[in-house]
């Protein structure tokens, strides 16, 4: 199935500039390769989504560690890396 679509004149220089330079042999390859990219986008935009609804099941289900603790052991890691330093 054929797709028709108005890219405005930006985008079609664009595309023209592509094919004309060499970097693609055709406007559909530019526009294959700009779907492609979309569909990768969006492929990572789910996951970004699945990580956080599962950090937000961990809060409310209380599997969290408060950040007092979390700053009070990087404190502690980093003042033995510099005293180990500074030996």
């Amino acid at each position: 199935m054929a797709i028709s679509a108005d890219l405005g004149a930006t985008l079609e220089k664009v595309v023209n500039d592509l094919v004309e330079n060499g970097r693609y042999n055709s406007k559909s390859e530019v526009l294959r390769e700009g779907v492609r990219l979309v569909q990768e986008r969006e492929a990572r935009l789910r996951e970004l989504d699945a990580m956080i609804q599962s950090g937000l099941d961990d809060i409310d289900a209380g599997r969290t560690i408060p950040a007092e603790e979390v700053f009070a052991e990087l404190r502690q890691l980093v003042a033995e890396i510099a005293q180990k330093k500074a030996s």
